[in-house]
């Protein structure tokens, strides 16, 4: 299979006559796939019962005539003003109990049982209006969950749900005691006395806030669900959502156990400025590449939570609307971004959008082409990337290390970061970055249950608890494991593990004391290198091979494994996992500046994210 281009597209915005000019122009381009219909309910169902699919149809017809497949999309991400007016209850509440008023998109609860309903109705009426059409090659559920901070809501709907997840639960297992909650006198008589977790005078139980998170995920593939569900009683065909960059609130990996396919919206230099950590010369540098390895680490998250089948749905093709500055990419960008994402097993890259809108929110978000409907420059790009990857096979990569990626442990870590700076996504971000110097293949691993037999190095970076499924992988994981600071430093119910890691360590660990340190603050090591944002002080029996300048152990070593008591400068961090790599017998390939290698099937990729060339040595 010959990796692929495509296109989203709104015909609905445009008039009628204009639809086989723009098919037959997506396909002069090299374009094969083409997105619809993820916005258009308020012209599918313009009132109750009034359905108005000819218009589609046509839509479809005309794409499909001119040679493109389409994805088509379910158009719960914008309830028309007519299902708010219906269930006035079904908008999302912040966590200031303020509605999330209609008037842009994406204003519903996950938890509102009627619009889950006439979402998952509206779902079913497409699949049996085109299950057997042969130009629909595969479907969209909604569209970014998560984004604009959507995901938790404090409406009456979610409280009332959440109280009875509580009783699914835990049935007749003490509430009270499993939560702490003698602490200040919050025990309950019964789950109908359990509120939200938002408005408390100061923080509320971290238990009954994980336990909140926890519902809300579930919530979000619930919903998911029950579109996929309508869909699957009249197609077989595949069913995909596409996922945001640094969206956490919900766990991909659970939701996409009944998805057959992974997309994600890759805006490089929008989450650069909307999304990243670094600081602002880095901004600055790369203002027009984009992070060098933003857009790489979702690749492989999402080509995990795929299942092997994933594609970009959405690629930035030039200025968006939306972050707090919009620069154009660098002339080439788009075709290193369209290429990094083959790179990583991307079955297709979608280009968002073709033409932009002169009216409405989108206005200033740029497209293939203008709103005059002349082309933009990056058109000339596509067309390149798409001749360029007639002799490209689409595959696997193949990696020897899997970096741990835990969404539990970044809500624990939210509810209880004990430290401004520590945040659970840029630990991780910040050892994939380091592995990426290293030039190496990765996966992303969910360690729920992510098979790890093939694997000769396994990265945890930090985790929250090991649930007694991630115990059992590591107890029968055979290669070099290294673990970062905080893991399994409670358990499922946010208390204190009093064991920490010693059973991967072998050896008895006992904590003095932790720390969350001040912006500049470091604790120096005495071979060279510091801690940041967080140091642990150990006492333990294990190897110390590493000491802190207060004596206290930093990297703790038992045979295979070793633990690192604090968070590392980059240099630092790249020197332990270079010399563990290396003993675990994998080969690295460290490239120069910000330049990154990735290898797929036959073939090499070197992508350079630096403003001037590289010159790289085999």
């Amino acid at each position: 299979m010959t990796p692929r281009l495509g296109v989203c597209y709104y015909p609905e915005h445009w008039p009628e006559d204009m639809w086989a000019e723009d098919a037959r122009e997506m396909v002069e381009m090299g374009l094969s796939l083409v997105r619809i219909g993820e916005f258009a309910w308020s012209r599918l169902e313009p009132r109750e019962g009034e359905f108005h699919f000819e218009w589609l149809d046509r839509a479809i017809n005309t794409l499909g005539s001119a040679g493109l497949k389409v994805v088509l999309g379910t158009p719960s991400a914008t309830p028309p003003k007519w299902i708010v007016d219906k269930f006035p209850d079904m908008l999302a509440v912040d966590k200031e109990g303020r509605p999330r008023k209609f008037g842009s998109r994406r204003h519903y609860c996950f938890s509102h049982q009627g619009y889950r309903e006439f979402a998952a109705q509206m779902a079913s009426r497409l699949a049996e209006r085109y299950a057997d059409n042969d130009h629909i090659e595969f479907w969209q559920t909604d569209n970014e969950y998560g984004c604009h901070d959507t995901t938790l809501s404090y409406s009456d709907n979610a409280r009332k749900a959440f109280r009875h997840w509580l009783k699914e639960r835990y049935g007749n297992k003490p509430l009270n005691e499993t939560w702490g909650n003698v602490f200040w006198s919050m025990d309950y008589e019964t789950f109908d006395d359990v509120d939200l977790p938002n408005l408390t005078v100061t923080e509320p139980n971290p238990a009954h806030s994980m336990d909140f998170r926890r519902f809300t995920s579930e919530q979000v593939r619930n919903w998911d669900l029950a579109q996929v569900e309508a869909i699957r009683k009249h197609c077989s065909k595949p069913i995909s959502h596409n996922y945001m960059g640094r969206i956490t609130e919900f766990d991909h990996f659970r939701l996409g156990d009944h998805l057959d396919i992974a997309t994600w919206d890759s805006y490089p230099l929008g989450f650069l400025e909307d999304r990243s950590d670094r600081d602002e010369e880095f901004k600055h540098t790369f203002s027009r590449m984009g992070d060098p390895d933003f857009q790489a680490f979702h690749h492989d998250l999402y080509r995990t939570v795929g299942k092997g089948r994933w594609g970009v749905m959405e690629q930035q093709p030039g200025p968006v609307n939306w972050a707090p500055y919009n620069p154009a990419p660098k002339p080439g960008m788009v075709r290193v971004w369209s290429h990094e994402a083959f790179a990583h097993g991307a079955e297709f890259v979608c280009y968002f959008r073709w033409r932009q809108p002169s009216f409405a929110q989108e206005q200033m978000h740029t497209a293939l082409k203008r709103p005059d409907n002349t082309p933009y420059p990056v058109c000339d790009e596509i067309r390149h990337v798409a001749t360029e990857i007639r002799n490209l096979t689409h595959a696997r990569p193949k990696a020897e290390i899997g970096l741990v990626f835990d969404y539990r442990s970044q809500w624990a870590w939210e509810i209880q970061p004990q430290g401004q700076g520590f945040d659970y996504f840029k630990l991780v971000f910040e050892y994939y970055g380091a592995l990426r110097q290293l030039g190496v293949n990765i996966d992303i691993v969910d360690l729920e249950k992510s098979g790890l037999s093939d694997y000769k190095a396994l990265i945890i970076p930090g985790l929250f608890a090991f649930s007694d499924a991630m115990k059992e992988q590591l107890d029968n994981f055979k290669g070099h494991l290294i673990l970062g600071p905080r893991t399994n430093s409670k358990d499922e119910n946010f208390k204190t593990n009093l064991t920490s890691v010693s059973a991967q360590l072998g050896k008895p660990i006992s904590l003095d004391m932790v720390e969350s340190l001040r912006p500049g603050t470091v604790v120096e090591l005495v071979n060279g290198g510091h801690f940041k944002i967080w140091n642990e002080c150990h006492k333990t029996e294990a190897q110390t091979e590493e000491l802190k300048a207060d004596g206290y152990p930093a990297v703790i070593r038992n045979g295979k494994c070793v633990y690192m008591a604090g968070w590392p400068n980059s240099e630092k961090l790249l020197e332990v996992i270079e010399t563990e790599l290396t003993k675990a017998g994998c080969k690295t390939y460290k490239q120069p500046g910000y330049n990154r290698r990735q290898s797929i099937g036959m073939h090499e990729f070197q992508l350079n994210y630096e403003a001037q060339s590289a010159v790289i040595k085999g």
